[in-house]
């Protein structure tokens, strides 16, 4: 019988080991709150299976993101720390260097491009960084961001792809495991991939102890989606971002680092279109009781949409809160009509009197509410002796759309939905 050769161990996993992630979670301990774990007894229930809600946006700065920022500042030498830390963000990365280095006693210039929101700026300045408005697009930002630290010699925190970042992000898991002891399946969000990576190499490192595999699932914005090109093609792919509402997490190109972590231990991602992210800050608006961003909402966004079947406990990460309360507006509004809750019909009627009133009438009696008409005679396509009008309606959602639809229909009416 010929000998057994021995079978080769698998190569060690990239990035921080479960110790280094155990370290930084002592180390975080300082600034991190333990952010709450909810129970959405409406997704259980819709879903029928135990889902959990990991309330990040809850987390100091609004994001998860101090947890790596703090890690990765912390470790400076008192040489680095004397210099100073710069970074470059639109958003939340940026609010988390600001934090962390005003908690280490450090000076943080944060580049940020022109357009960014207010609130974020605001937030920015208040934690005590030195804030440069730099570029119309993240790329310039950053790449002013990169000159800035080779002129001055500030230490350059970059938002994902570097391993004292990812195991700042990993503590996260640490903490999913303690209050869900029995999770099968984590849902998070990915723009660079810091995140997931963070999260998912604690799962691959703790399986044997755990003596279960974890589902780690990663979504993306279906406009700024790199990682399933480059996850196809085996190493990080540059892709053209279109407009996204979910701008937290609009990378054009994932992380070295990160992606070779994710290749290896992510079990699935997924993209989400930003009518459905829309959707989903509505229901955790209404059900949750939650104000969370659309990057940090995608993740309930892909359950919703049938995205991921479950099998087992659930935790979705809800990875940041900070949102401009003017874009809140209109993805509230786009969320209800994208859930046919806000239902906007041209509808072409003879030019006489009483065609308004009885169109009211109808749409009363089957219990819906104008709230705007507009009215026209120059719409395209009418004829001389017709005249159109754009009724704005609330309704209770798909069905109750369709029903006032068929009312309308039923007296005669063309009424056709605007998008």
């Amino acid at each position: 019988m010929p000998n057994a050769q021995p079978v080769p161990e698998a190569p060690a996993l990239p990035g921080p080991t479960l110790a280094e992630i155990r370290l930084a979670r002592e180390r975080v301990a300082a600034v991190v709150a333990t952010t709450p774990m909810e129970d959405s007894r409406f997704l259980s229930e819709t879903l029928g299976q135990r889902v959990h809600l990991k309330a990040e946006n809850l987390q100091r700065t609004g994001s998860y993101k101090i947890r790596g920022a703090y890690n990765r500042i912390s470790q400076l030498s008192d040489e680095e720390m004397a210099r100073g830390v710069v970074a470059a963000s639109a958003g939340n990365h940026a609010q988390g260097v600001a934090l962390a280095a005003r908690e280490l006693g450090i000076r943080a210039t944060i580049f940020m491009p022109l357009g960014v929101a207010l609130p974020k700026l605001q937030a920015t300045r208040g934690y005590g960084a030195d804030v440069v408005l730099h570029g119309n697009i993240v790329d310039e930002t950053l790449q002013a961001a990169a000159e800035f630290a080779e002129r001055t010699g500030a230490v350059l925190i970059p938002p994902f792809d570097h391993p004292d970042v990812v195991a700042g992000q990993g503590t996260l898991a640490l903490e999913i495991l303690d209050q869900v002891p029995d999770v099968q399946n984590v849902i998070v969000p990915i723009g660079g991939g810091g995140l997931i990576s963070g999260i998912a190499t604690v799962f691959a490192q703790l399986e044997s102890e755990l003596g279960r595999h974890v589902r780690v699932i990663g979504v993306q914005a279906a406009n700024a989606a790199a990682y399933p090109p480059s996850l196809a093609a085996g190493h990080p792919q540059a892709i053209a971002t279109l407009p996204t509402i979910a701008d937290g997490i609009a990378v054009a190109k994932p992380g070295s680092l990160n992606f070779e972590i994710i290749r290896r231990t992510v079990d699935q991602v997924v993209t989400i279109e930003d009518d459905e992210t829309a959707k989903a800050i509505v229901v955790l608006l209404e059900r949750a009781k939650m104000v969370v961003e659309p990057a940090g909402a995608i993740g309930v966004a892909a359950l919703l949409a049938g995205e991921i079947e479950l099998d087992g406990p659930t935790v979705v990460i809800l990875s940041g809160g900070n949102i401009d309360p003017m874009i809140m507006e209109r993805i509230i509004s786009r969320g209800l009509v994208a859930s046919a809750r806000y239902l906007v019909v041209s509808i072409p009627l003879p030019d006489r009197p009483g065609q308004l009133a009885r169109i009211a009438e109808i749409i009363a009696e089957a219990n819906a509410n104008v709230v705007e008409v507009l009215h026209t005679r120059h719409g395209f396509g009418l004829q001389i002796s017709e005249v159109e009008i754009e009724i704005s309606m609330e309704t209770r959602g798909t069905e109750h759309a369709e029903l006032v639809l068929q009312h309308l229909r039923d007296e005669g009416y063309q009424p056709r939905v605007e998008e």
